[in-house]
C-alpha cells in the first residue's frame, strides 16, 4: 500500500464518524467560521490548502502549521458588517525539526445594539462580544504529510447572556512540492457548549472540509478549490429577484446550486517569493445575500500579501452588498531575526 494512503485512512476513520452526527448548528457559533488571514479572505473565505510561511493562515487548518514558522507574530484586524470590528493576534514556534506549536487570541465586537424589554420598550445599549482562546499542534507524518490540531475555547457575552464552549479542529494536509499540490481534509468545530446562553442547547458549526490547490506548466498562479458544508447536501437558500421586500420569496434547491454551494474556487498570482495577488469566489455568499441589494461583485473577494525580509503585510476587501463593505488587515514579523 502507498504510503500516503494510510495517513489519509486513518484521518476518515477518526472523523467521519463525528461529521456526521452534525446537526443544524446556531447562528451564536458562526463566528468560529470567520477567517482571520488576508489570504483564505481573498481566496474566497475559506481555503485550507494554501502552503506558505505565514502564521496568520494557520487557523484554516492546523496542517499549515509548521517548523517553518519559527518564532512569528501574526496580527490581524477586519472591518466587517455594519459597526463589527474583528482582531487578534498568534504567535508560533518550532518544536524540532518535524513539529511546531501556535497560540492565539481572536476578538470579535460587534458595535452598538439597543436593548428592549418584551413590550418593545427601549431599556438601553449592549454590545455584544465573542473572544475566542486557541492553541496548535502540528507535526510531520512523514516527507509529504502533515497533521494538526487545533483546540479553541470560545466565550460569547450578549447583553446579560453568556456562554462557554470548546471545539477542535482536526486536519491532514500532503504537499508535493514538485507539482506544487496540495490536498487538504479538515475536521472543523467538533464539540460543543461547556455553559449555555439559557435552557436551550446550541450546536458548534461541525464540518468537514476538503481542498485542492495545484498551479500548472511552471505558470506563477495557484489554483484552488475548497469543499466545504459536508456534513450535509442540501443548502437551499431564497431569493426575490430584485430585492423587493413585497415579492414572493423563491426557493432554489437544484442539483446545480446545492453542489456550487458547496464549492469555494481561488486562484493565486505570485510573481515572486515575497508577493501574491488572490482572488476568490464564493458562491454560497453571494446567494446568500440574494434577498438584498447586491451588487455584481457579490462573492468575489480579492487579496493581496507582500513581504519584505522579516516582515509581512496583508490586505483583503470583499463587498457582499453595495451596503457593506469588508477589509482586512494582517501583519506578521519574524522576529527571531531580532533575538538571535
Amino acid at each position: 500500500m502507498p504510503r500516503y494512503i494510510l495517513p489519509l485512512v486513518f484521518f476518515l476513520m477518526f472523523t467521519l464518524p463525528l461529521a456526521a452526527v452534525a446537526g443544524d448548528s446556531s447562528p451564536a457559533y458562526n463566528f468560529l467560521n470567520l477567517p482571520s488571514s488576508t489570504t483564505a479572505y481573498g481566496l474566497g473565505g475559506i481555503n485550507i490548502t494554501n502552503i506558505s510561511d505565514d502564521i496568520n493562515n494557520i487557523d484554516q487548518n492546523p496542517a499549515l502549521l509548521g517548523p517553518e514558522i519559527e518564532s512569528q507574530v501574526g496580527i490581524n484586524y477586519m472591518r466587517y458588517i455594519g459597526e463589527s470590528n474583528f482582531a487578534g493576534i498568534k504567535y508560533g514556534k518550532a518544536a524540532g525539526e518535524h513539529s511546531a506549536w501556535a497560540v492565539g487570541i481572536q476578538y470579535l465586537n460587534y458595535g452598538e445594539i439597543k436593548a428592549a424589554d418584551s413590550q418593545g420598550n427601549i431599556t438601553g445599549s449592549f454590545s455584544p462580544k465573542d473572544v475566542l482562546f486557541n492553541g496548535i499542534y502540528s507535526r510531520d507524518i512523514n516527507d509529504r504529510w502533515r497533521g494538526g490540531i487545533n483546540l479553541k475555547f470560545a466565550y460569547s457575552n450578549y447583553e446579560q447572556y453568556s456562554a462557554m464552549a470548546i471545539a477542535t479542529d482536526i486536519g491532514v494536509n500532503y504537499y508535493d512540492p514538485d507539482r506544487d499540490l496540495s490536498f487538504s481534509i479538515v475536521a472543523a468545530n467538533l464539540g460543543g457548549q461547556i455553559k449555555r446562553f439559557n435552557d436551550s442547547y446550541d450546536r458548534l458549526p461541525i464540518d468537514l472540509r476538503i481542498g485542492w490547490a495545484q498551479s500548472f506548466s511552471g505558470l506563477p498562479i495557484r489554483f484552488s478549490i475548497t469543499a466545504w458544508n459536508l456534513t450535509k447536501w442540501k443548502l437551499p437558500y431564497y431569493e426575490t429577484g430584485d430585492g423587493i421586500e413585497s415579492n414572493e420569496l423563491k426557493q432554489k434547491e437544484s442539483f446545480s446550486t446545492n453542489l456550487f454551494r458547496h464549492l469555494i474556487f481561488g486562484a493565486e498570482f505570485i510573481p515572486s517569493d515575497n508577493l501574491s495577488i488572490c482572488l476568490g469566489y464564493n458562491y454560497k455568499t453571494r446567494t446568500d445575500m440574494s434577498t438584498y441589494n447586491r451588487n455584481f461583485i457579490s462573492g468575489f473577494s480579492l487579496g493581496a500579501q507582500l513581504k519584505v525580509k522579516a516582515f509581512g503585510v496583508g490586505v483583503a476587501i470583499a463587498q457582499p452588498h453595495t451596503g457593506a463593505t469588508t477589509i482586512m488587515l494582517n501583519l506578521s514579523a519574524n522576529i527571531s531575526q531580532f533575538i538571535y
